[in-house]
């Protein structure tokens, strides 16, 4: 039996239900449930909470959310292959797991949970960054959720958490800090998984603000950010120019210097070209 719950242990089911990780599903299979346990952790208090997992696998880290006390678990699984190992866990947890067998970008959760809802995942590596930026761009804000715990590879958890000036810094840490506050809870080594991956893993902690840092229209960020990062080495005024055709004197009115570059641009600065922008572009 497992150190966390009466359940056998993950090689165990791993090798009764022949899930042996599939490299086209980005699988990885973590299997340490002290590890799961921990990650689990990282994601508060979850007594109150219903719980969204995506790409649960064999059940790991759903063992650890159950046995840390969530309300309730939604998993979502592609691979029909690990809903036997699931239902297991469902059994010996009643009532208190869920599992839909669909591909998490194209299954709706929100009729399955009741707020508040926290997610925490072992994502799989190839939808791992899309479901991020769904998760931080709802249509309205503040989101579903009330925070995000979740594993990446560890070069996209220093992209998420990446300050200005540093290399990692860039869209995914002004679109990740903008409506919340992100930080690396746990750093894995390669031979904690199930194959081990050629990188380390890292787990990333994300709470929701109850609204963005600073005031900026989301469409009019994105289009900046996108503009400014995607000719990183450029000036702003040249990689910007595209926006607006006096886009030197916006930059200028946001304190920034035209001479300057993506990298070297805070959010706080990067929220008021945006709204410079925006009342530019409206005949302001």
């Amino acid at each position: 039996m497992s150190t966390i719950d009466n359940l056998p242990p993950l090689r165990d089911v791993i090798a009764r239900h022949d899930l042996r990780a599939k490299k086209q599903l980005g699988q990885n299979f973590l299997l340490d449930l002290n590890l799961t346990a921990k990650i689990a952790r990282n994601a508060g208090d979850m007594s109150g909470c219903d719980v969204l997992e995506i790409g649960p696998g064999p059940g790991g880290l759903t063992r650890g959310l159950l046995a840390e006390g969530a309300r309730h678990v939604l998993a979502i699984e592609k691979d029909a292959r690990a809903l036997p190992a699931l239902a297991e866990i469902a059994e010996a947890y009643p009532g208190r797991l869920t599992v839909i067998h669909g591909d998490a970008l194209q299954v709706d959760p929100l009729a399955h949970l009741t707020p508040p809802i926290r997610i925490a995942a072992n994502l799989p590596y190839n939808v791992g960054t899309e479901l991020l930026i769904r998760w931080l761009t709802p249509k309205a804000w503040p989101p579903f959720w009330e925070s995000l715990t979740l594993m990446f590879q560890k070069e996209v958890a220093e992209r998420i958490t990446a300050k200005p000036g540093s290399k990692a810094y860039g869209r995914l840490a002004l679109l990740s800090q903008w409506r919340a506050d992100a930080r690396i809870v746990m750093s894995l080594p390669p031979e904690a998984f199930v194959p081990a991956p050629k990188i380390h893993s890292a787990v990333v902690h994300l709470t929701a603000l109850p609204e963005p840092r600073y005031p900026a229209d989301p469409t009019v960020l994105s289009q900046v950010t996108a503009a400014a990062f995607n000719q990183r080495r450029k000036m702003l005024r040249a990689s910007l120019r595209g926006l607006h055709p006096d886009i030197e004197t916006l930059l200028q009115d946001a304190g920034i210097a035209p001479t300057a570059r993506a990298e070297e641009i805070d959010l706080e600065h990067f929220c008021a070209l945006a709204r410079h922008l925006q009342h530019a572009r409206s005949g302001g």
